[in-house]
């Protein structure tokens, strides 16, 4: 039993539940990404329906529940969800509001342009593979990711007795802050902060503190505090609007308006005439109507207090390094990003030198038949047959030195 327990508690640690350090991804999202990269679904062609996605994940690298790979799907064509979209969507994939994403059937996607930069230089043997769950196909351990999308994107995850929760960060900010690691090893976590002043989330809002970020960044261990942000609007007849134009990351939004409507009913917060939902496309638009003579500043304060409006991320900066989970700070996430890189780099440099050396034997080959060219066709012509010219051609020392 403890064995058997060990050996599906590590199953779900490795294989499912942690991202990996270097390419910020679990595998279930790695291989959503490259069956489609192998499948030609990059951003320049067609939709291609979810479920067929779905069926060559399954089918080839992933044997699990197809709802389970439609969920994760689903999620990296979120914006409410990811800081950079790794897939485009066309349908209906979910809201802020909880509303499930339609039927596999009905919805479409294909790589977003940016996940070209995830699988950049895969096919120049830069990352290593492994079979599949059947032994049939190869899959990559890692995608070479060109940009540290596990800072960018973040990640969350519960295993067996431990769980992740890395918050996701602003694009230019971690770019910054990589370069600045490149250029000086020795870089403070202090000044990596001011580069990276913060997570940024997807749905907006304010964090509240600095202290907690640093805790955070440092340690790998912290919480935060987030807040969606609240503005007045003046109307005529001498109505005062409280907007709640951002909510807090991860907050249901509908939810989030049954809880004040609920907090008027209880008479914990008073002077509310109604409340309304006016977000579309552009953003999020809660409007609270205040009634006349109430101040707009306790209302706010209270809706701070009593509702989710106002809400915590713990960080728990937990990811997979060298096959085993580790907790990692802000610039040892980014170190090791930096290294993997290195190796990428490397690896596809060979394999670069390999194609031009074998490139240079053809070249070579093609100015010493040019130069030899009478003396070539003499010999083909008196060959019985092409096996033994062949021989003779390949057999024959032949004179390079007028080449140039």
């Amino acid at each position: 039993m403890k064995t058997s327990y060990l050996s599906y508690a590590m199953s779900v640690i490795i294989s499912r539940a942690l991202p990996d350090a270097r390419d910020g991804l679990k595998p279930v999202h790695r291989r959503i990404i490259y069956a489609m990269y192998k499948g030609g679904y990059d951003w320049s062609k067609q939709f291609r329906k979810s479920a067929r996605v779905v069926g060559d994940v399954i089918g080839k690298y992933h044997p699990h529940g197809d709802q389970a790979v439609y969920d994760a799907l689903v999620r990296l064509a979120q914006d409410f969800s990811m800081s950079v979209k790794l897939l485009d969507g066309q349908g209906n994939f979910g809201s802020m509001d909880g509303d499930r994403a339609a039927a596999m059937r009905y919805t479409e996607t294909r790589l977003a342009k940016i996940s070209e930069y995830l699988v950049a230089d895969i096919e120049k043997n830069t990352i290593d593979y492994q079979n599949n769950y059947d032994d049939t196909e190869l899959e990559p351990t890692v995608l070479p990711a060109q940009f540290p999308n596990l800072l960018v994107n973040g990640a969350g995850g519960i295993a067996v007795g431990m769980a992740t929760n890395i918050p996701p960060h602003n694009l230019g900010e971690i770019i910054d802050g990589t370069l600045a690691y490149i250029d000086n090893n020795e870089i403070s976590i202090d000044e990596l902060i001011k580069l990276i002043p913060g997570p940024d989330f997807p749905t907006g809002g304010l964090i509240i503190g600095k202290d907690a970020i640093k805790t955070g960044y440092k340690t790998g261990r912290g919480s935060i505090k987030l807040r969606g942000e609240i503005y007045t609007e003046e109307e005529k007849k001498d109505k005062t609007l409280v907007v709640i134009k951002s909510v807090p990351f991860q907050t249901n939004k509908s939810l989030l308006i049954e809880k004040i409507a609920l907090l008027v009913r209880e008479k914990k917060i008073e002077g509310i005439s109604d409340i309304r939902d006016e977000s579309n496309k552009e953003g999020v638009r809660i409007v609270i109507e205040l009634k006349r003579g109430i101040s707009s500043e306790v209302i706010i304060n209270q809706l701070y207090k009593y509702s989710p409006i106002e809400s915590s991320f713990g960080f728990n900066t937990l990811a997979i390094l060298n096959g085993k989970p580790e907790l990692l700070n802000l610039k040892q996430f980014i170190k090791v990003f930096v290294e993997f890189r290195e190796k990428v780099l490397i690896k596809r440099t060979l394999f670069d030198l390999k194609k031009a050396k074998d490139r240079i034997h053809i070249l070579i080959g093609l100015f010493i038949a040019i130069e030899n060219i009478d003396e070539i066709i003499a010999i083909i012509r008196k060959s019985k047959n092409p096996i033994e010219a062949k021989s003779i051609l390949q057999n024959k020392q032949w004179n390079f030195k007028k080449s140039k």
